[in-house]
């Protein structure tokens, strides 16, 4: 089944184009942008376009690719020889599978996410280089060789904040999630929140495309976080009025702690709202 988006996510043609190109090729598709553009959120919506099981495997700064393959607890194993608990004898008892063992051993084709690769150690990409080309690996303590029943659908995500190394980069289909213009923008909250009045839609992304556009912000607000402060704005009833006002009191959009997430780039909107206010 080719992927066209889903009615909770809106899909450029050439995003459809990287999906559908990635599942034939059955390579990894390597998801790049910056956060909050629904890279997480495509693998989800990949898995419920194709009605197949979702396997979640998040990445953290010490995980290992082992981690992923199986892990063996010998210390457990040895505090239960020592205590004569007889299931020491049987050394598989104590392997437990990784987010990819369980994707090889699913008997239905799976979607595996592996989320944001580029939070663990440089070499973490390439220790699973033979693992996603031959969908097997073999388990030393077992003397077991684990094989993929049937190909997972792999989805990687990275928020881009490190290079990955060259090739594990061959080994994938690449797309970048650009971050959307208006237009696109304006039907992905259609989808969130059908029936939004449009007078206060135009002036709200007019107030968010502003913000992002500052010179200097550190940190610019993501389409997530654009979500979140439409949420806040027809929970507060805030009228559209109130986002269509242009002076210098006015300047930082209200409820803006949905927006601006760092002390930094409040207090650069402070500092123009008040040189704005002497000019006045």
């Amino acid at each position: 089944m080719r992927f066209s988006g889903t009615d909770r996510y809106v899909a450029s043609s050439e995003l459809q184009l990287a999906v559908n190109a990635a599942v034939q090729l059955e390579r990894p598709l390597l998801i790049k942008g910056e956060p909050g553009t629904g890279k997480t959120l495509l693998a989800q919506e990949i898995a419920r376009a194709q009605g197949a099981p979702l396997i979640e495997w998040h990445i953290k700064s010490t995980t290992k690719a082992q981690h992923g393959l199986y892990e063996y607890d010998a210390v457990k194993r040895l505090r239960d020889a020592q205590l004569g608990d007889p299931r020491a004898a049987e050394i598989g008892a104590y392997i437990v599978p990784g987010k990819l063992w369980e994707a090889f051993d699913s008997a239905q084709r799976v979607v595996l996410l592996i989320d944001e690769i580029d939070k663990a150690d440089i070499e973490f990409p390439n220790d699973l280089l033979r693992e996603l080309d031959r969908m097997e690996f073999y388990v030393y303590e077992t003397q077991q060789m684990v094989r993929a029943r049937s190909r997972p659908i792999v989805v990687i995500t990275s928020n881009n904040e490190k290079e990955l190394p060259d090739a594990f980069l061959r080994r994938c289909f690449f797309h970048y999630i650009r971050f959307p213009d208006e237009e696109t923008l304006r039907a992905i909250v259609e989808v969130h929140f059908p029936g939004l009045k449009q007078d206060l839609l135009r002036e709200a992304l007019a107030a968010f495309f502003q913000l992002r556009e500052t010179p200097g912000l550190r940190k610019k607000p993501s389409t997530s976080e654009l979500l979140d402060w439409l949420k806040l704005l027809l929970a507060e009833d805030i009228p559209t009025e109130v986002l269509r006002e242009k002076n210098a009191h006015k300047l930082i959009p209200p409820l803006y702690g949905a927006l601006l997430k760092n002390e930094q780039d409040v207090q650069l909107f402070e500092k123009i709202a008040f040189m704005a206010a002497r000019r006045a």
